[in-house]
């Protein structure tokens, strides 16, 4: 006759069997855990927060524009622009590209030929509109940025009053009867030589005039 274990027995046996399974399971978690460690973030791991970049001083953006450098091959010459509309109209052409020129660049009168001369290079490039006053005043009715920061950033209702405005006048009147301000090319866009902004290394350095920097298109 077969003896029969005590249940206290069975007990333990069943305790034992269980401890064992579960340190089994422990074992295989911990493999896994230094497997997916090794191999890198499971792919519903949250992503590492994005770093926030320093504003750069004036000084470290002088420096960055600095060393980016001009590609004079690509700085063709503009060609000659031709007003054609009346006398109305063309002063309305001259007063916009006179008050640009005077926002922009002061009293400077090379810088004011060179904001000028990107005016009429975008007039004619794709993508902006073809008109002087739609290129200067592009966007200053959005809410996601204008082309040239006074026409949105409140510049524009503190008119200024100097001798810089009869300069930038006979500059724009100059440009509409075919005057090139050769040093920028055909450049787009520019900006001020402490700043950086997020397009310029999109685009080809062609130029520096005073403290502005011009670029052409790739």
């Amino acid at each position: 006759m077969a003896q029969r274990r005590s249940p206290s027995r069975a007990r333990r046996r069943r305790q034992d069997l269980t401890s064992e399974r579960w340190l089994l399971l422990l074992g295989v978690v911990a493999v896994v855990a230094v497997v997916a460690g090794s191999i890198g973030p499971w792919p519903f791991a949250a992503p590492p927060a994005p770093r926030t970049a320093r504003p750069l001083t004036m000084a470290e953006a002088r420096a960055s524009n600095a060393a980016v450098p001009i590609d004079a091959s690509r700085r063709l010459r503009a060609l000659p622009y031709r007003f054609q509309g009346g006398a109305a109209a063309r002063e309305q052409a001259a007063e916009c590209l006179a008050t640009a020129a005077l926002y922009e660049a002061g009293d400077d009168a090379r810088g004011q030929q060179a904001v000028i001369q990107v005016i009429l290079n975008r007039v004619r490039a794709p993508g902006f509109p073809k008109t002087i006053c739609g290129v200067v005043y592009q966007g200053s009715d959005r809410v996601t940025g204008c082309q040239f920061s006074f026409t949105c950033d409140g510049s524009i209702a503190r008119r200024p009053i100097h001798l810089g405005w009869g300069a930038a006048r006979r500059a724009a009147r100059a440009a509409l009867r075919g005057r090139v301000f050769a040093p920028v090319g055909r450049a787009t866009h520019y900006h001020t030589e402490w700043m950086v902004p997020y397009w310029r290394d999109t685009l080809v350095k062609v130029a520096r005039v005073r403290s502005h920097v011009f670029y052409v298109r790739h």
